[in-house]
């Protein structure tokens, strides 16, 4: 009988927008001790996700992939507890998290896991966590909050577009003039938001849409772009989202 492995997430994209938007929120409050159990929370919750999705796609396999979903969400359960204990407001957070996923479920089971929608609310879902991360790090139900959502809801829609671009939206010219267009009204936004010098934390993401939109690219590459793109962004944030 074949030994089946451990179930890890292997999309890159999935590991930098649980951890980009969390150190997002963290920075814009004030790192605390209590992050690492909330971090770690968090992250199992996401690998929990992952075969839980995966266990609607693939029958044959589905006792495997709810074993390690169960695993981690008891893990994630008990990661959670110390954060949840000591801010009782990030329960808040689960209504609107559960939306979310329910989107990400339902086009999981029309097998349309890549329409633009399903992005979106995957980005959103994963930006909440940099809102719990800023609560934890004292801060409040503010405007600063919103805007560490919205800074990182922006940067991965533009990893959405720059991937599609890439691969599978490649020789759809309108595609990549919308993603030519997003990259050249982040300014505005930034500016109408009070944050004007934050696009230079996305100049990287503007200048790999308009060198590379259309254009094939490994796998490998553009996996090494989004990293690069996602540390510099963290950097960078972190010095102009700071009070």
């Amino acid at each position: 009988m074949k030994k089946r492995k451990i179930v890890i997430p292997h999309e890159h994209g999935g590991w930098a927008m649980v951890s980009v938007p969390f150190l997002l929120g963290m920075f814009a409050g004030k790192p605390q001790l209590m992050h690492l159990p909330l971090f770690m929370g968090w992250l199992f919750l996401y690998m929990s996700s992952y075969p839980f999705l995966q266990s609607m796609k693939n029958k044959a396999n589905r006792r495997h992939w709810i074993k390690w979903g169960t695993i981690y969400g008891l893990v994630a359960a008990c990661c959670l507890v110390p954060a949840l204990f000591s801010h009782p407001a990030l329960l808040y957070f689960g209504p609107l998290l559960l939306v979310l996923l329910s989107v990400n479920i339902w086009h999981t089971r029309h097998k349309s896991e890549r329409a633009l929608v399903n992005d979106l609310c995957a980005i959103l879902l994963f930006s909440i966590g940099g809102a719990a991360a800023y609560l934890v790090g004292g801060g409040g139900w503010d405007r600063m909050m919103a805007t560490v959502v919205l800074f990182s809801f922006l940067y991965f829609t533009s990893s959405v577009f720059f991937v599609k671009a890439i691969f599978r939206e490649r020789e759809n010219k309108r595609w990549i003039a919308y993603t030519r267009a997003y990259h050249i009204l982040l300014p505005l936004v930034l500016w109408v938001v009070g944050h004007p010098w934050m696009i230079l934390a996305y100049a990287f993401s503007a200048a790999r849409a308009f060198a590379f939109a259309g254009k094939p690219m490994r796998p490998s590459k553009a996996g090494i772009i989004e990293i690069v793109g996602a540390v510099q962004f963290v950097i960078l944030s972190a010095k102009f989202i700071q009070r």
